[in-house]
């Protein structure tokens, strides 16, 4: 995709809106004209044209984009550094029938690699262990203690999904017990690369394929075609054991993808409009359970997959058993896979209170830093008694409410706090905790640019705040100075119907990379607004010529935009949000969720 210049004009001049930030055009003269390009030549109505050329789409990428292939872009398994040799060991252990390992993370991209290397295993007539690590009493990725049992039980290969990269010595204890160690994984790599017989892992310093932007699930489903095609060429797979529909595992992958907010781009994209397709034929019973726990209705969409099924996959390695989720993926009992999705879901509404009452203690915590100055440009707090599996979330409410990257730590007995981080775009925090522990500072830690997890003592909190604080603030400064919100285009309540929705959907799956078109309504009067749940918004707008549309925010009734539409009712405002397609008891309309309001310039 071509990349679009970064000048653009401002919106409806709104130069500071409700939220703070400057309203800009997604698209400037270039990206104008690349619009209407793509809409003479492909003929497409103007919006979606609009929309493609917004995302870097070019002329000649269209049809792909439109309709993205599966077998047009899946790339060779083997152009991943060590795939060949990854494959090669997992089909000896299938042709052997060894015991085999799969060592997952406690997240959604852990359990569906893990629900989705142990089907295609089973498949291939093998009964493999898979452990979780939970994450208070073990953390994060391998560790020697469990490893230690795994050996006691007969395996003799291990293989790590969506962890491994940095775990230089719980491998090499792997080693020493004789094991066989295969890493895929997909983390930023830090310095030695542990003792393994292969490490697929598309972001080591060697890997020229590209597709470091994959989630773990993505590689482990790479791998298991690879491993297919290499035991297929030596006839492993006959009548008696025919080989499998590896189509048939996309939906997990779609879920792990969606589940880690890596880039919806080229092959991310692929793997989940065809997922999403996979998942409406409801086929697999740990899915098919989980959306029926969480009142899913209608088609499943991309949100559907990162706000309601990933946070009750998630429930159960924040505050539970954290071998629930993979163990519902990767069921075929329709019994078990309710039994699994109810005890999910009573986890998930348990999480939810316990990390409604944290927020407010962090919240509290981080506006005092900050007084009445700019405060810092990353927020860290902490706390006794706070849960470590809520930590992640945390940061992210506080990211979201100070527009600044976030870290959130619970301390433990034994004088270490366990924290988790998230950043806004263009701030690498990854790098930065990896940094951190390079310098002394932090026990261990690392992760992504926009997520990472640290462990540190208490006495170097102080030095953890100076230290992010210098490295950081210039980074923190850029990035906000470039915050605004980019709309698609501008519309009314009455030119917002479901064809419209259906037209723009034509360029999804929307998210991380590819995101989700946004539409202004200028000045839309105010019909109705009020409050529900904890403190959301529901409001319907009127168009000059009488039209209406129903819209709902979340979480923003004690924000700036919550109560300027509270404020307003009765009166115009510029209004931005993305359109849905709402369905409740068998009817669908239209709705816009709304980001943003600003008053007009009179």
């Amino acid at each position: 995709m071509t990349e679009l210049p970064s000048s653009r004009r401002a919106f409806l001049n709104v130069t500071c809106s409700a939220a703070g930030r400057p309203w800009q055009a997604r698209l400037n003269a270039t990206g104008e004209a690349t619009a209407l390009a793509i809409a003479q030549r492909h003929g497409l109505p103007d919006l979606l044209a609009r929309v493609l050329a917004g995302r870097g789409v070019g002329l000649d990428e269209v049809e792909d984009h439109l309709d993205p292939s599966l077998r047009n872009l899946m790339p060779d398994p083997d152009t991943v550094t060590d795939m060949a040799a990854a494959a090669a060991r997992l089909a000896a252990a299938c042709r052997r029938g060894e015991t085999v390992a799969v060592f997952g993370d406690y997240d959604v991209d852990g359990a569906a690699s893990a629900a989705l290397l142990t089907l295609f295993l089973r498949a291939a007539g093998l009964y493999p262990l898979v452990h979780i690590p939970d994450r208070l009493f073990e953390g994060y990725g391998p560790n020697a203690e469990a490893i230690r049992r795994l050996a006691a039980r007969g395996v003799t290969l291990l293989v790590t999904v969506d962890c491994g990269t940095t775990s230089l010595e719980p491998l090499e204890e792997a080693r020493k017990l004789g094991l066989d160690v295969v890493v895929i994984d997909h983390h930023q790599v830090a310095g030695a690369l542990p003792p393994a017989a292969a490490i697929v892992n598309p972001n080591r310093d060697d890997d020229l394929s590209g597709l470091g932007h994959l989630a773990a699930v993505g590689l482990v489903f790479l791998t298991v075609i690879a491993t297919a095609r290499v035991l297929r060429q030596s006839g492993f797979w006959s009548a008696a054991r025919p080989e499998p529909d590896l189509i048939g595992l996309v939906d997990l992958v779609a879920l792990g993808t969606v589940a880690d907010v890596v880039p919806l781009k080229g092959l991310n994209r692929a793997y989940v409009a065809k997922g999403l397709l996979a998942m409406r034929r409801r086929s697999r019973p740990g899915l098919v359970a989980l959306m029926d726990v969480a009142r899913l209705e209608g088609p499943p969409k991309p949100w559907h997959l990162g706000f309601l099924l990933g946070p009750r996959i998630n429930a159960g390695g924040r505050i539970g058993d954290a071998g629930l989720g993979a163990r519902l993926l990767a069921t075929a009992d329709d019994i078990e896979a309710r039994r699994i999705a109810a005890e999910l879901d009573r986890l998930n509404a348990e999480r939810q209170a316990i990390e409604q009452a944290t927020v407010a203690e962090a919240e509290a915590e981080a506006l005092a830093a900050m007084g009445l100055k700019e405060g810092p440009p990353v927020a860290v707090v902490a706390a006794e008694r706070w849960h470590p599996g809520v930590m992640g979330l945390v940061a992210a409410r506080l990211k979201e409410k100070l527009g600044r990257p976030a870290i959130a730590i619970a301390w433990g007995a034994n004088g270490q706090g366990t924290g988790s981080g998230r950043s806004i775009s263009g701030v690498d925090l990854g790098k930065a905790v990896r940094a951190a522990v390079e310098a002394g500072i932090a026990v261990k830690g690392g992760g992504h640019a926009m997520a990472a997890g640290l462990t540190i003592a208490r006495e170097q909190l102080g030095a953890l705040r100076a230290f992010l604080e210098e490295r950081l603030a210039g980074e923190v400064a850029a990035a906000r100075a470039r915050d605004a919100l980019l709309i698609d285009g501008a519309l009314t309540a009455g030119g917002a119907g479901p064809e419209l929705v259906a037209s723009i959907e034509r360029g999804g799956p929307f998210g991380a990379g590819n995101p989700e078109p946004v539409f202004a309504l200028p000045a839309h009067t105010v019909a109705h607004a009020e409050t529900f749940g904890a403190d959301h918004l529901r409001a319907r707008l009127r168009a000059p010529d009488g039209a209406t549309v129903d819209a709902v925010a979340f979480r923003v009734a004690n924000e700036p935009v919550g109560r300027l539409l509270l404020a307003a009712r009765g009166q115009s405002l510029h209004v931005a949000g993305t359109l849905s397609l709402d369905r409740w008891q068998a009817r669908e309309r239209v709705q816009l969720k709304i980001l943003d309001a600003a008053e007009p310039v009179r």
